[in-house]
């Protein structure tokens, strides 16, 4: 039997769709509902991050311009997190959109972890001392931490810059930090839900069918760069003026 074999954007159309079921599901289905169509659709969406946090890692070794890049992941972090907020079940008025108006844990969306993983990636390839790198990184995971994914997918970006070329680490990296986050999940939130969050497994098919290319077309290459950047916001902010609208009952 052939092996299948993805180019980045096919990959990265793979993600997106699974995410957008997943954030269907959430506003389909408030809360942490027990039936299979809910349930279904989120360990789907399980898929989405640890694909998103791989390329990352890719773009980090890839990129021409560091600093641009750094700079293009933290302005779609603060976009995205107007339609992250409007998009939540916590929305409830403008003030929503003021960190910590209602809570701690999911405050803004994982763009902003995906951007604090790049910086980790950058302090981990500079020139500081362990000391100096270690203190840092906690730094960035405590700032990570109130986002969607939390620092989790800022660790999962570091572990996967760390293990290039290392598949078999990489996934264990990447079990190993989903693990304290279902326990998050299990013991503070809800326990379906917790287990629900190592379907991140699901991921593993489709990461081993990249087979390391971009695309076929670089002028469909500098198209699909920015359609994934502008998609995340755009299609938060659609499910959140048909929750509105009251669509989704």
């Amino acid at each position: 039997m052939k092996k299948l074999s993805l180019d980045s954007n096919a990959v990265k159309l793979i993600a997106i769709a699974a995410m957008t079921v997943d954030h269907l599901a959430w506003a389909m289905f408030p809360g942490y509902p027990r039936e299979a169509l809910p349930v279904i659709m989120h360990i789907i969406g399980r898929l989405t991050c640890p694909v998103m946090c791989y390329f990352v890692a890719e773009g980090y070794h890839c990129t021409k311009n560091i600093n641009k890049y750094t700079l293009r992941m933290f302005l779609f972090a603060v976009i995205s997190h107007f339609a992250y907020i409007y998009a939540s079940n916590d929305y409830v008025s403008p003030l929503s959109f003021i960190p910590f108006y209602s809570g701690v844990l999911n405050q803004t969306g994982v763009m902003w972890s995906l951007a604090i993983g790049l910086v980790l990636l950058r302090i981990n390839d500079s020139g500081l001392n362990e000391v100096k790198k270690s203190l840092l990184t906690v730094l960035c995971c405590i700032a990570a931490f109130p986002a969607d994914w939390s620092c989790i997918a800022s660790l999962w970006i570091l572990s996967f810059g760390q293990n290039r070329g290392k598949p078999r680490e990489q996934i264990i990296w990447m079990m190993i930090f989903a693990l304290p986050y279902a326990l998050v999940y299990f013991f503070a939130i809800d326990r379906l839900y917790g287990i629900i969050q190592l379907t991140v497994i699901i991921s593993v098919p489709v990461l081993r069918a990249y087979n390391g290319q971009r695309g076929k077309s670089p002028r469909l290459d500098r198209f699909m760069k920015w359609f994934f950047y502008i998609y995340y916001p755009a299609h938060l902010l659609a499910i959140g003026l048909l929750s509105t609208a009251g669509v989704f009952g």
